[in-house]
């Protein structure tokens, strides 16, 4: 009896962990995702209990009370918080993450130094580990949520000799690293490289802009994995090690995935500074320079849609700031019943985070088989009788196929300008996180539709059941 419940604890982590994997493979798609979550939260489920049964749980009077509390805040989280504020709040949950599992480095530390213990290389090690890469994801992740809300401006934030202070911190870091390995018992020390590692976080994200924020979310998503596998060695807990190595491996590969999306390497992304925003003057203008831009009113969008064979719908970050998605949904049905074919658009980065479109659209009940990712969508353009782009900017610009001199030249884009008639639903000719014009607004099958996304579908709504 003495052997069963741990032998039944590590078969319980064994199944957990198959369910993780078998969740994991069903997020890759849509269709599959929402059971995916269910097939994963069973696993986790599992693995709580499991750890629950352990003797080495001794007070489950506080486990408890933390899971009341954070049950509560849960719910209200996920009852208050808007779709179009998930960005900001996977960010708050990474940071967490980080922050629980330098919170377990922090207290196995002080449990051994209290209890007057030596402190194994190995174990030391984790912690140290698990300290720095625990507190970049706290800090790095709630710096994102800040820039996201607005409380920070999303601009990449750079000053003179930043990346020679972020040398000096790392090296910080690690020469304490190296006294505590040697002198394990100095608490001054390891609070000065938890200090340290927090700051790092800062420094980390702030050169970043708003228009990387999917790559910069993956990654610290993948981070905080990495943060709780590392904890997962200082506690000795296989389940925590190997649920944190999936979702770091996760991370990792989706964070090269949104790098390729936009043809840029990570540290290009991380170190470059890239996004500094810049705007034009807005409005329905007619003419910028030489470049004629040619206006169009609800009436004649309608006409231009009712009337096509096939519309293909580009989201971007202004129908998720507008909160159009519902009304984009209900202008694809009325075109449906007028038997005109309608297929989504979706670019890895169109958005503040990885499947950000496809999550506002999931909301509002758009099929899973209407969407197209870039590869697939693009060879169909040729084909389509109207491209209709809805506050997306960067990821339509054709200026990254055809202008060497361009920032963004050489990113993936959708390729809307191929279709026969492009509409532009815009507030005005600002340019996107890139900062650069885009030259799809001046092509001569392309006209602008100004005006706030939602308001804008609900008139074309309006007028192509008029139709």
């Amino acid at each position: 009896m003495t052997s069963f419940i741990p032998t039944s604890i590590q078969l319980t982590y064994l199944l957990a962990a198959s369910l993780f994997i078998f969740g994991l493979k069903k997020l890759g798609s849509p269709a599959t995702a929402r059971n995916g979550n269910v097939i994963a939260a069973v696993g986790m489920l599992l693995a709580v209990v499991a750890t629950l049964l352990d003797q080495k749980v001794l007070n489950y009077e506080m486990i408890l009370v933390g899971l009341v509390i954070g049950s509560i805040i849960g719910v209200i989280a996920a009852y208050k918080v808007q779709m179009t504020e998930m960005p900001q709040m996977v960010g708050l949950l990474n940071g967490l993450g980080g922050a629980s599992s330098a919170l377990v480095a922090v207290a196995e530390f002080w449990r051994l130094l209290d209890a007057g213990q030596s402190i194994p290389l190995d174990i030391n090690i984790s912690m140290l580990l698990d300290v720095l890469i625990g507190g970049v994801t706290f800090t790095g992740s709630f710096l994102a949520f800040a820039k996201l809300q607005g409380l920070v401006s999303g601009t990449p934030i750079t000053f003179p000799l930043q990346q020679p202070v972020n040398l000096l911190l790392l090296g910080t870091y690690l020469a304490g690293s190296a006294y505590l390995i040697a002198s394990p018992d100095s608490l001054p020390v390891f609070l000065a490289v938890v200090a340290v590692s927090l700051v790092l976080g800062v420094m980390f994200v702030l050169p970043i802009g708003g228009g990387d924020m999917p790559v910069v979310i993956s990654m610290l998503n993948s981070l905080s994995g990495v943060a709780a596998s590392a904890a997962g060695f200082v506690v000795m807990n296989n389940m925590l090690i190997i649920a944190g190595a999936l979702v770091g491996a996760s991370g990792i590969i989706l964070t090269e995935i949104m790098c390729k999306a936009m043809n840029r390497s990570l540290f290009s992304v991380l170190f470059s500074a890239f996004g500094s925003v810049s705007t034009v003057s807005g409005g329905a203008t007619t003419a910028t320079g030489n470049q004629t831009v040619r206006s169009i009113d609800p009436e004649e969008g309608a006409m231009m849609l009712g009337y096509a064979r096939s519309v293909v719908i580009v989201p971007g970050y202004g129908m998720a700031v507008a909160q159009a998605q519902h009304s984009i949904r209900e202008l694809a049905d009325q075109l449906e019943r007028m038997g005109v074919d309608v297929k989504y658009a979706i670019h890895p980065v169109a958005g503040r985070m990885p499947g950000h479109m496809n999550v506002l659209l999931a909301e509002a009940n758009v099929p899973y088989t209407q969407l197209y990712d870039m590869e697939d969508i693009n060879p169909q353009f040729e084909q389509a009788d109207v491209a209709l782009v809805i506050g997306a900017n960067d990821v339509v610009n054709p200026a990254a196929r055809s202008d060497a001199n361009s920032p963004i030249y050489g990113m993936p884009i959708l390729e809307v300008d191929r279709a026969r008639q492009t509409i532009v639903i815009k507030r005005g000719m600002s340019t996107g996180f890139a900062g650069v014009d885009n030259e799809l607004f001046y092509k001569e099958k392309t006209t602008m539709l100004f005006g706030s996304a939602k308001d804008m579908v609900a008139k074309l709504v309006s007028e192509v059941k008029q139709l």
